[in-house]
């Protein structure tokens, strides 16, 4: 999805991108190939009627928007690869706004700006220097330049190009034209910007350029898609062969992390205007954008050409000029290594990303009934807490009364910011949170009865007899049978079923009370119609369970046997050979949560021993923060989404498998980082490596990686079975 969550970003974006393809500028660009003065004044006249670079500038200036709503409007505009000084523009015209140069932003959206991110002229009485690359300088009427003076101090002025000696370059990216600029003038008829430093007009550049970067990764998935659905090889379309399928999916995590990061960008860009004093928070995040924006942008081009082919490695096609911005983006402000080493000095030093969720009133009405219920749970002892949670219907709030609430996002945002405020944590439901939300949904009143409240209470513990040796990530392969028992020749004279099979990689099944349990009951029809969904007693006469060790050395799985257990019929949830269904079972209102500061346990691990690294491991530790960043940024956007009353996107898919690479990664690089101390006994080393093993089974649990990317690119990229 694009940056923006809105509708009013949504249609912001929608009306932008129908605009900017309507001015064909990549016929423009291809036109002024090799033209060091590019045309483009055709696009900036629409640009300048249509507002664009001024977004972001004071309403009097025809502006009055956010530095959000400027990279929605930048990140529709990459998506047409829009030619001309337009990031350059932004940037400047924002930081003129806010200096109060009503002139100077005037002057910026008539007729462009190019930037410079460093301060390489000399300031005396004169403003004299030569600064090798203005980004947007050829052709734009205005340049933002710095200078330092004798004692050093840094200045940043807005010059006209007729001032100066402005030599426009053709680089590798077709749509922009660079320039190196002379400078030599009175240092009186240059427009100073009070108070402006370099890590300001940087700060601001890389936020606006990842959202060039997200429309960038947008576009590229988009394209690649596309043509694998209809391009064939082989007889069928190349959509439909693995690879081209795990290479999509990689696009769409790429394009999704792209997309947060530069939307988390600007969101933070918002808090720190508008509270000025303390930019921490976003440089954090401009940071976390520079890590995984610009290089995401760069890969999303590369993986789109190697999906199209040949025909990808043509000049003719779009594809090489949507690598092309991307790697002037990158060139412009670093690759992300260079933001890993800055993040990591970030989280070194005890910042961490803290977004705000604004419900924008919502919250008023059911907020202060939220506090005082809240209050009275936290004032009782801690073991009496839970019981108390289940009575005001707060540990599952979004489940359906009389169980829960029926909360929707607010509310449930809302309690869960008033439990934490009073430091009250609802416990971890485990494997009853998959099972009763299936008998909430299709099971009858009995089951609900005798199983929902007793689970919330901890009275029941659950385990889930899905997996078999044959069927893991081919769930609707199970081969665990379930046989009819006539009543008359039951020794109760009860109807029910005898399952009989064996399960595999079953957590809690030695200390679990009851099993959730999947088994064939029909074996003539379709494997995914003749399955039915089981309540099962593992206390009953015929199950056998037995521990199975990992390569942690922990027993946390177990295989389970069935022989013959007998579950009667009120135990069958919904209909018989209708388990399926049931199995993929989500509450219409799902759960939505804030997103935690905390990093996860092995990225803080890495944090804390990154004191006295060389550079090289530095990055490797901001890769780690970013990751985690981006994961909890997944989060927190498909919350959004939910209280703007839009249904699930892309996101919770993504998240998952980034989540797996993040907690995989991140335990390898603190291993990695304790070198030879890895061979000790200290027990905070074997947490360490005991961390490093046990999270291999992440890309395995619950569906295998490479299964997931399949399923990614079949139900939300629409590629062909």
């Amino acid at each position: 999805m694009p940056i923006g969550i809105t509708d009013e970003h949504q249609a912001l974006s929608e009306s932008l991108r129908d605009w900017a393809k309507g001015l064909g500028g990549i016929e423009l660009a291809r036109v002024a190939e090799g033209a060091a003065s590019a045309g483009f004044d055709d696009v900036w006249r629409g640009v300048r009627e249509y507002g664009v670079a001024g977004i972001a500038a004071p309403e009097p200036n025809g502006g009055g928007g956010t530095l959000l709503d400027a990279a929605v409007a930048l990140e529709a505009c990459a998506h047409e690869l829009l030619p001309g000084p337009l990031l350059g523009s932004a940037v400047a015209a924002s930081h003129a706004g806010a200096a109060g140069l009503d002139d100077i932003v005037d002057a910026v959206v008539a007729g462009g700006c190019g930037i410079a991110l460093d301060p390489v002229l000399e300031l005396g009485d004169r403003l004299a220097g030569t600064v090798p690359v203005v980004y947007d300088g050829g052709g734009a009427a205005h340049l933002l330049l710095g200078a330092r003076g004798a004692d050093g101090e840094e200045r940043w002025f807005f010059v006209a190009a007729e001032q100066v000696d402005v030599r426009p370059q053709v680089g590798p990216d077709l749509t922009r034209r660079v320039a190196e600029v002379r400078v030599d003038i009175d240092a009186g008829e240059a427009v100073e910007v009070p108070g402006l430093r370099s890590e300001a007009v940087r700060r601001r550049a890389l936020t606006l350029a990842a959202a060039e970067a997200s429309g960038i990764a947008q576009w590229c998935l988009t394209t690649a898609v596309e043509y694998a659905k209809v391009r064939e090889q082989f007889g069928a379309p190349i959509g439909s062969f693995q690879a081209i399928k795990h290479l999509c999916a990689q696009m769409l995590e790429t394009a999704e992390a792209v997309a947060a990061t530069a939307w988390d960008a600007a969101a933070s860009a918002e808090t720190a205007l508008s509270e000025p004093g303390d930019t921490s928070q976003w440089d954090f995040a401009a940071e976390v954008a520079g890590v995984t924006a610009l290089d995401g942008a760069v890969r999303a081009a590369q993986d789109c050409i190697q999906v199209l082919g040949g025909i990808g490695f043509t000049f003719e096609h779009d594809a090489h000029l949507y690598l092309r911005r991307a790697v002037a983006l990158r060139s412009l402000l670093g690759g992300g290594d260079a933001h890993a080493v800055a993040l990591a000095g970030h989280a070194v030093a005890g910042i961490r990303r803290s977004v705000r969720v604004d419900l924008d009133g919502k919250d008023e009405e059911v907020r202060p009934r939220v506090r005082e219920a809240v209050a009275a749970i936290a004032a009782l002892p801690e073991a009496s807490r839970r019981d108390a949670l289940v009575d005001a219907a707060y540990l599952a709030p979004h489940w359906p009364a009389p169980y829960g609430l029926g909360a929707g996002p607010v509310e449930q945002l809302v309690i869960e910011e008033e439990l934490a405020a009073a430091g009250v944590a609802r416990p971890d439901i485990k494997i009853a949170g998959w099972a009763v939300p299936t008998i909430l949904e299709h099971g009858t009143d009995a089951q609900r009865a005798r199983f929902v409240e007793p689970s919330l209470r901890g009275e029941i513990t659950w385990c889930q007899l899905f997996s078999e040796p044959g069927a893991g990530s081919d769930l609707a392969s199970l081969a665990t049978r379930a046989e009819r028992v006539d009543p008359s020749t039951s020794s109760g004279h009860r109807g029910g079923w005898r399952l009989t099979g064996q399960k595999v990689w079953t957590s809690l099944a030695a200390d679990a009370d009851w099993a959730i349990c999947l088994a064939r009951t029909n074996p003539d029809v379709p494997k995914h119609k003749g399955i039915s969904y089981f309540l099962v007693d593992m206390g009953s006469e015929g199950i056998d369970v037995r521990p199975l060790r990992e390569l942690t050395g922990d027993a946390l799985f177990n295989e389970v046997f069935l022989d013959g257990v007998f579950v009667p019929d009120e135990l069958v949830v919904g209909d018989v050979d209708g388990g399926w269904r049931l199995a993929r079972t989500t509450l219409a209102n799902e759960r939505v949560a804030m997103a935690s500061t905390n990093l996860g346990g092995s990225v803080e691990r890495a944090v804390a021993l990154a004191v006295d690294r060389g550079e090289a491991e530095l990055a490797r530790i901001g890769h780690a923060v970013a990751l985690s960043s981006v994961c909890a940024l997944l989060g927190v956007r498909s919350t959004l989404k939910a209280l703007a009353g839009h249904g699930p996107g892309a996101e919770s898919s993504v998240a998952k498998l980034l989540t797996v690479r993040n907690r995989q990664d991140a335990s390898e690089l603190v291993v990695d980082l304790l070198g030879p101390l890895a061979l000790t006994d200290d027990p905070q080393v074997r947490e360490d490596l005991h961390q490093s093993q046990l999270t291999r089974c992440l890309s395995i649990a619950g569906g295998t990686t490479q299964v997931l990317r399949n399923v990614a690119a079949e139900h939300l990229l629409g590629l062909p079975r």
